[in-house]
């Protein structure tokens, strides 16, 4: 389970005094056990990639606004964040398999038209979740429908 190898990389990163990527691990670690009080469940391997995913998002959100502020020291602490949360997400996908997903999932579902884009977007978060920047997916659906 993604979340057992979590814990098993922060224990690794205390042994070797890996401070940086500890601390990491301890964000993703406390943003994990967060959502599971806060819903009462255990979270799964798809709901941890939730996590990771919307972790990354904030932190490219922080590192545009640092840049443009010109605060390029904690717009890389933020890629560095990025980064180590990144080795915990899938493989990305290319802009050809995304293609491939959205086409087939319009196809599925016979969407044509605007109206139709949550139906769609149900369809092909499961299989890009932590796999893509949801956002350039939403824009792609968005192109391929309109």
């Amino acid at each position: 389970m993604l979340k057992q190898r979590i814990q098993d990389d922060m224990k690794a990163a205390m042994k070797a005094g890996d401070k940086p990527r500890l601390a990491v691990i301890r964000l993703i670690m406390a943003a994990i056990k967060q959502r599971e009080v806060d819903e009462r469940v255990e979270l799964n391997d798809e709901q941890v990639l939730a996590v990771l995913d919307k972790m990354v998002k904030q932190r490219r959100d922080s590192i545009k606004q640092y840049s443009d502020a010109g605060r390029d020291d904690l717009a890389s602490a933020e890629q560095a964040e990025v980064e180590i949360i990144q080795t915990y997400l899938p493989e990305a996908l290319g802009e050809d398999e995304i293609a491939a997903i959205v086409e087939q999932a319009i196809a599925e579902t016979g969407a044509s038209s605007m109206k139709d884009m949550g139906k769609v977007m149900g369809k092909v978060k499961p299989q890009v979740q932590g796999r893509a920047d949801m956002g350039a997916v939403s824009a792609l659906v968005k192109q391929k429908l309109g």
